[in-house]
């Protein structure tokens, strides 16, 4: 049967067509399912509500900007430990991450958050962000 046809017949694309979209969409819609069963709360997590929209951005900006804050010191530590720098450069390098940890603390402060709303639970791997003491 020709497609032009097929789609006249059906009313529809050709059934190989709709088999094309079908097959695409059941693994989407597995996975779907397979999440909603071993996390029943994502769902929630993944709605929006317009009253906390910005708040949950700065939430997720923040989040990003510690981590990289916390990657950055380390580094400097180890640049420090090795005797890689001058003392110039650890003085300014001090001072900046003092500067952007004064200022991750008024923004926490802004939109109401604490350092561990910003440590995300990956679940099994553990929280995104190591404690303090760690």
């Amino acid at each position: 049967m020709a497609p032009e046809r097929d789609r006249a017949a059906t009313g529809g694309p050709p059934r190989r067509e709709r088999a094309a979209d079908e097959d695409e969409r059941a693994p989407r819609e597995a996975v779907g399912r397979a999440l909603d069963r071993r996390s029943p709360g994502a769902a929630a997590r993944l709605r929006t509500d317009p009253d906390t929209v910005e708040r949950d951005l700065m939430k997720l900006v923040l989040t990003v900007i510690e981590l990289i804050r916390q990657l950055m010191e380390r580094q400097a530590l180890r640049r420090v430990d090795q005797g890689d720098l001058s003392e110039e450069q650890e003085e300014r390098i001090g001072m900046t991450l003092m500067l952007l940890e004064d200022r991750m603390g008024e923004l926490r402060e802004r939109y109401g958050l604490s350092v561990d709303d910003l440590n995300l639970d990956l679940g099994p791997l553990g929280p995104l962000l190591p404690r303090g003491d760690e």
